[in-house]
């Protein structure tokens, strides 16, 4: 079941293309994080898919993440990212300012940094679904509960 997880996440995580195109990078979050479809990405939606990405990329299946296995997961990220960046026209460190909004804090919220709660240098599958509240709410400008692409606007 593991590869077929890993494959779906790849897909997600770099079929952003579409969603810059149309300007709005908070389009492709809402599109792989809305479980239900309805437009919003609810702490339980949310704590169910950061689930799912932490056990793609959990390649030993030890319950942690460590540096060998955070790296491709932020190299992942860094794909991501850059194909957000190329279909809005930007070059490499641009898009993280103006206009970004919520996508600033959608990818601190994945950093190692922000997930490894006790500093032991590898971030436990609780770790990385207990920060989803605080992600949630990184990522709620309007502080309504739930994340929307009105959330990505401009900072």
């Amino acid at each position: 079941m593991k590869p077929q997880i890993f494959a779906a996440l790849a897909l997600s995580l770099t079929s952003t293309l579409a969603f810059a195109q149309q300007g709005n990078p908070g389009a492709h979050f809402i599109e792989n994080w809305d479980l239900n479809g309805d437009g919003k990405v609810t702490l339980e939606e949310a704590t169910e898919r950061r689930g799912d990405v932490f056990t793609s990329f959990d390649a030993d299946e030890d319950g942690a993440l460590n540096d060998e296995e955070y790296a491709v997961f932020d190299q992942a990220r860094a794909n991501d990212m850059q194909q957000i960046r190329q279909g809005q026209g930007m070059g490499q460190g641009q898009g993280m300012g103006q206009g970004m909004g919520g996508m600033r804090n959608a990818v601190d919220g994945m950093m190692f940094k922000n997930n490894d709660m006790n500093g032991d240098g590898k971030v436990t599958r609780e770790e990385f679904v207990g920060r989803t509240g605080w992600w949630i709410e990184q990522m709620d400008r309007n502080g309504d509960g739930v994340v929307t692409t009105d959330d990505f606007g401009r900072n």
